[in-house]
């Protein structure tokens, strides 16, 4: 039998904060805050082009026990890592403070234009993650936005969740110096559970669509391939100038401005041969999303469920053949998942390694688990790991 690893129970994971903290710290901290990582159902590497997506936010969650203090400082203790990092928070600033800890530290930094006092008070935080770690499941999303309702509600500093996925998105970018559009930080702080958003990345506003996958008797299967999920090295930098490039050549602010009846055209008469790939997959993705959200507004899943098969399909073919983010794990995966009964497969996420979803049957999860799994071992990769992705709620406070 395939391991299909669940998260936590959130009553559990809350209650191991609290202790953590009062073994670290002494005394209990004044509240205990989650936020989710999140899975991209359809829409990849179309968020720097004001393009449109469809996240969810997945059960698995960071966990952040916490405590206002009046000693000027961040003190952060990390329950994966053992590790304990302090700063001053008056002089935080972009490369003072490195690692995992910079991602909390960045949000605090991140937030101070919403503090009264130019030295606002200090933070005990306790921080325990249960979000797959180089899965492309926004682990630093999560444990940003956890933080980012911590502080909020701690210094009563009455921010707008738009406020606070704006110092999330501030503190990965700015202050731990890593790339991110914002969809995870808006999927982690707005979804609801039950549901996924269609995120406008122009103006960032959403809209909840139903996606009860329970209630339907599916599943969204995760696969973690371990192929190493990093867009270091250049990558990711260059599809995005690639895109730009796109958008240039052919007169507009951003490739959403093609309209798609006539991207054909317009990406033929592109004379780059990669920049043309790069601008069709982008043009045809948002198109495919629009599609993806009118299905589940029209019905329910299993009335759309061809539909929602052949687009998330489609996806996964063009950041494969256009886009060329997968990697062999990538591929593998999706094929082994579609021959044994998968409605849909796609990788998700920036590519270059981490994760693959499927929608299946609830009853026929082991059976795609399993197959996938003697695929890889028949092409002698690293066992691949499989987490359910229960449609969640966004960042709070949990006590």
């Amino acid at each position: 039998m395939t391991e299909l690893h669940a998260a936590p129970r959130d009553v559990e994971a809350i209650d191991k904060a609290a202790r953590e903290f009062r073994e670290v710290f002494g005394g209990d901290p004044e509240g205990v805050f989650s936020a989710p990582g999140r899975v991209n159902i359809i829409g990849e590497h179309v968020d720097y082009q004001q393009g449109l997506c469809v996240p969810m936010a997945i059960s698995h969650r960071c966990f952040v026990a916490a405590r206002r203090t009046d000693a000027g400082v961040v003190r952060m203790r990390s329950v994966q890592s053992g590790e304990a990092v302090e700063a001053p928070v008056a002089t935080l600033a972009p490369g003072a403070v490195e690692g995992w800890a910079s991602y909390v530290a960045g949000v605090v930094w991140a937030l101070a234009e919403h503090f009264e006092d130019a030295t606002p008070c200090g933070f005990d935080l306790l921080i325990d993650g249960y979000v797959p770690l180089g899965a492309g499941l926004s682990s630093s999303a999560a444990l940003e936005c956890a933080v980012a309702a911590a502080i909020d509600e701690l210094c009563e500093l009455g921010t707008t969740p738009h406020d606070r996925i704006r110092a999330a998105i501030k503190a990965e970018t700015q202050f731990a110096g890593a790339a991110t559009g914002g969809l995870d930080q808006s999927a982690s702080i707005l979804c609801e559970e039950g549901h996924a958003i269609v995120l406008d990345c122009r103006d960032f506003s959403t809209t909840s669509v139903p996606w009860d996958l329970a209630g339907q008797s599916l599943e969204l299967l995760i696969i973690d391939t371990r192929a190493p999920h990093s867009l270091v090295g250049g990558e990711y930098a260059q599809r995005r100038a690639q895109a730009e490039a796109g958008a240039r050549a052919l007169g507009v602010d951003s490739l959403r401005d093609v309209p798609f009846e006539e991207a054909l055209d317009a990406c033929e008469g592109l004379t780059d041969p990669v920049v043309q790939k790069r601008s069709r997959h982008i043009i045809h993705e948002i198109e495919r999303v629009r599609e993806f959200a009118a299905a589940l507004e029209a019905g329910s899943i299993r009335d759309n469920l061809d539909t929602i098969a052949r687009l998330l399909n489609a996806s996964h073919d063009s950041l494969r053949d256009d886009y060329e983010v997968t990697v062999p794990e990538l591929d593998v995966a999706v094929d082994a998942a579609r021959a044994a009964g998968a409605h849909g497969a796609r990788m998700t996420g920036g590519g270059f390694g981490g994760s693959v979803i499927a929608l299946v049957d609830a009853d026929r999860v082991e059976a795609v688990a399993g197959a996938v799994a003697h695929a890889f071992a028949e092409h002698s990769f690293a066992a691949p790991a499989f987490f359910l992705a229960t449609p969640s709620r966004g960042a709070g406070r949990d006590r």
